[in-house]
């Protein structure tokens, strides 16, 4: 599985019709950005993209295991194919072996920021690492919250079709060469509370790979130790989701945090063009909308003379009102 390029300053992406060079000319003294959120397997990543190809703007990765290089299957990073030619940052740029904590994520997602506003673009920060977001927000140094607004998206889904949804994934993640994957990197000696060994879907495996270099270790055993392997990765990758729901509720009803939920259970209760129907429907449009409304809000209003009943692009001020109150705090 490719991941995407990682952006470069020189580099241009779609523009999707708009130009926030109107928005820089009559901004207030911050600078915008958007954070995704959501429990693992959500479609933050979908939804990231689909606001980076209707609005300029390039996407820095929050997930603490995804910033990793290597394991492109069992950290599921987005294809190049998926990243539909829009810039990511902070995507698979850090050794395996080493540690990246919530301070060098703040020091580099912040130069990160910088440099995509410098392009006129809006960062989009997106990834299931609450603990990253946390500390980037309300950095104990200001910077964050001094020099930007922020919009936080949250892609909900129900917990039980969540996990059935996580269950499949694996299963895929498992056909498309996940243990092979793993035992590339197996090291009998590893420390799993380092690195990108941390990632579930690595330790599981440890008791497998122990007994397929066991020659006393059977057929029956080493399959039964597999089977074994694959329920846990999912059990935990289950329990991380929950766990990553609770720390969203937290950050609403401890901090204060004020945040659009947008509730995509039932893409998950569709398939095909049916569920990407759904999504639009649901969560891609009225994110967009929301968006838009950040964006621009009052200074497209006023300072394009646009109706009060459509805007240029088509857009209805009653659209927007009608995503800003479906998505729930």
């Amino acid at each position: 599985m490719m991941m995407c390029k990682q952006a470069q300053a020189i580099m241009q992406i779609p523009t999707g019709g708009m130009d926030l060079s109107a928005v820089s000319r009559r901004r207030p003294h911050k600078e915008k950005a958007v954070v995704v959120i959501g429990a693992t397997g959500t479609g933050k990543s979908r939804l990231s993209i689909d606001i980076a190809t209707r609005f300029p703007a390039e996407i820095i990765n929050s997930d603490k295991i995804q910033v990793y290089e290597g394991l492109d299957i069992v950290t599921n990073k987005i294809s190049e194919d998926e990243c539909r030619g829009v810039p990511h940052h902070l995507l698979g740029i850090v050794d395996p072996e080493s540690d990246f904590n919530a301070g060098n994520f703040v020091s580099t997602a912040l130069l990160a920021m910088k440099s995509i506003v410098g392009r006129r673009k809006l960062p989009v920060i997106a990834g299931g690492s609450n603990s990253f977001i946390e500390a980037l927000v309300d950095d104990e140094n200001y910077q964050f919250r001094s020099r930007y607004d922020v919009r936080i998206l949250w892609v909900d889904v129900a917990m039980h079709v969540l996990e059935q949804f996580v269950s499949d994934r694996v299963d895929r993640m498992v056909a498309a060469g996940m243990v092979e994957e793993v035992r590339n990197i197996y090291n009998p000696n590893a420390d799993y509370s380092k690195g990108i060994r941390r990632a579930i879907g690595v330790p599981e495996f440890d008791p497998y790979f122990r007994a397929e270099y066991s020659s006393s270790t059977d057929h029956k055993t080493r399959a039964m130790l597999l089977e074994t392997a694959i329920n846990e990765t999912k059990m935990n990758t289950c329990k991380l989701g929950r766990r990553q729901i609770e720390k969203i509720h937290r950050l609403i009803q401890v901090k204060g945090w004020e945040i659009h939920r947008l509730d995509a259970t039932e893409v998950f209760q569709k398939k095909g063009r049916e569920a990407d129907e759904a999504w639009e429907e649901l969560v891609a449009r009225p994110a967009s909308l929301i968006v838009d409304d950040f964006l621009f809000g009052n200074y497209r209003y006023r300072d394009f003379a646009v109706s009060s009943e459509i805007d240029d692009r088509g857009i209805r001020e009653a659209e927007i009102r009608a995503a800003m109150a479906t998505a729930s705090y």
